[in-house]
């Protein structure tokens, strides 16, 4: 059960990448990412941030990039959030594929 930091600190966490992933996402044309979850460990030093990217297609490729990259979204991160954090957690970035196996059901449910 995460405390009531944690969650704090989680939403805090998942609008600020929302933003930074907007802004990046208008300069490439046909690519929409969105941040769903973010989950940071009790001692509030390591982020796990879940994404959900459209087109599902390149998910696994622009999340590679994204942790490839982790440097400049971590400190992008950091000048949003260095008035209300002490430490801007370590982030790691994976693949929200919780959509297309939703979507995968229906159509299961729909062929029989």
């Amino acid at each position: 059960m995460d405390s009531n930091r944690q969650q704090k600190v989680n939403r805090l966490i998942q609008k600020e990448l929302s933003e930074i992933f907007l802004l990046e996402t208008k300069k490439m044309q046909g690519v929409f990412i969105s941040v769903t979850n973010v989950r940071v460990s009790p001692d509030l030093g390591l982020a796990h941030a879940y994404l959900s990217i459209f087109p599902s297609e390149k998910s696994e490729e622009m999340v590679e990039n994204i942790n490839n990259n982790v440097k400049s979204v971590r400190y992008e991160l950091g000048k949003r959030v260095g008035r209300q954090l002490r430490v801007v957690p370590e982030l790691n970035f994976h693949v929200d594929d919780s959509l297309d196996y939703i979507e995968h059901i229906d159509q299961l449910l729909k062929d029989q």
